[in-house]
């Protein structure tokens, strides 16, 4: 069994071609078996003396204390570098929750995960991750944390499986699982060109995931065979504005709005005034949202985003466990550990993480889905559309079952 220290969480796998479906079942069958109990590996044997000569007093052997984690010989030394304090402590505690509930639900006995703190400086926690003989890294969260761990890790040579979705900070040892805005964006734009939207429009805020959002809805309507015919940006609080100098050009076949749930039902009523029958897109950070489906000015809209099948069962597994509900990101952490888990069966014990296997073209399976890392070291997934439909969210594209090329 994956062995959680004090501070300790976990990781998880997944497959190519027919063995994804296989790895599918494993994530399935991983949250709906029994959780393990972690039991000590067998006695501790006390250390042995020799007699002492006749005529000499025994000496007291003397016993040899380590600094740091002691030596494991019989696994594979994993840190999760996650925030445990601070303002996100919320979702760092639930990704631990969630890599501890993965390594029981595994029962690998591969693995030893220990977690670090990243709010005291993620730089710190991935100098003690190494000291400690950590030979991959899960984590960090945060896009800034990893520009810090990464240096240090990467002077160690050993790789990052982070949670962050800023594709910025990907390469160079660092890879992210999490769901990157371009990949949601090009999926339903997709979508809709099937459904024969040809005109689009934009609404996305000013910052860094704006402007990345920005190129990334203008080269995807670019590929589809579409038309952005007004993009308009926006500061907080000043989205009604945004809205009129986006109506001067309706009507509009869809409208994206790279924004949350609320600041999108908040601007519905003013594009659906100049656009009747409009279709709005969001991002992938509608998913992240538990009540999107009951915003009933949304309905009809649509967005792309990893699958919910699984997650729901993981869901109801975590809260029985901790007696809360998890994070949504939270599943990234129980992945990271099957992904783990999945590489270490071929993986010699106090070997360097085979840092190639990260790039099979098969890809993984987790309970969010089929996903691969390409050349950018950012996680590729396969993505259903979802849409907003009488207060709740109902499938109207599904998520392919893996990769065919």
């Amino acid at each position: 069994m994956v062995m959680a220290e004090p501070n300790g969480g976990t990781q998880r796998a997944a497959t190519r071609g027919g063995r994804w479906r296989r790895w599918t079942a494993l994530a399935a069958a991983c949250l709906l078996g029994a959780c393990q109990t972690l039991v000590p590996r067998g006695p501790v044997e006390a250390p042995t003396t020799q007699r002492p000569s006749a005529g000499r007093p025994a000496e007291r052997p003397q016993p040899g204390v380590e600094p740091g984690i002691p030596n494991d010989v019989a696994r594979h030394r994993i840190a999760l570098l996650v925030p445990l304090s601070g303002s996100n402590a919320g979702v760092g505690q639930s990704i631990a929750n969630a890599t501890m509930l993965a390594a029981l639900d595994t029962g690998s006995d591969q693995l030893r995960i220990t977690n670090y703190d990243t709010a005291s400086g993620a730089a710190a926690a991935a100098q003690r991750a190494i000291a400690d003989g950590a030979q991959l890294i899960l984590g960090p969260l945060l896009a800034e944390d990893v520009r810090a761990a990464l240096p240090v890790a990467r002077a160690a040579g050993v790789p990052l499986l982070s949670f962050s979705n800023d594709t910025g900070v990907a390469g160079n040892g660092a890879y992210l699982m999490g769901y990157a805005p371009a990949q949601s964006i090009a999926r339903v734009v997709d979508y809709a060109k099937g459904r024969g939207v040809t005109s689009f429009a934009g609404l996305v805020p000013n910052g860094l995931y704006g402007e990345r959002a920005s190129t990334a809805f203008l080269r995807a309507v670019e590929e589809a065979g579409g038309q952005v015919n007004s993009l308009q940006t926006y500061a907080r609080g000043t989205i009604p504005a945004a809205v009129a100098r986006l109506n001067a050009k309706a009507p509009y076949g869809a409208v994206l709005v790279a924004d949350s749930g609320a600041t999108a039902a908040a601007s519905a009523a003013g594009v659906r005034r100049a656009s009747p029958g409009v279709h709005l897109l969001g991002t992938e950070l509608w998913n992240s949202e538990a009540s999107i489906g009951g915003r009933t000015a949304l309905n009809g809209a649509w967005f792309a985003s990893v699958s919910d099948d699984l997650y729901r069962q993981y869901a109801t597994k975590y809260r029985a466990r901790f007696g809360t509900a998890p994070y949504r990101l939270s599943s990234l952490g129980y992945d990271a550990v099957l992904l783990t888990v999945r590489i270490a069966r071929d993986w010699p014990i106090n070997r360097p993480f085979p840092e190639a296997r990260l790039r099979d073209p098969g890809g993984f399976a987790g309970i969010d889905g089929a996903f691969r890392f390409g050349r950018d070291s950012v996680a590729e997934r396969a993505l259903e559309v979802q849409e907003i439909r009488g207060g709740s969210v109902v499938v109207v594209s599904p998520a392919p079952g893996g990769f065919t090329r």
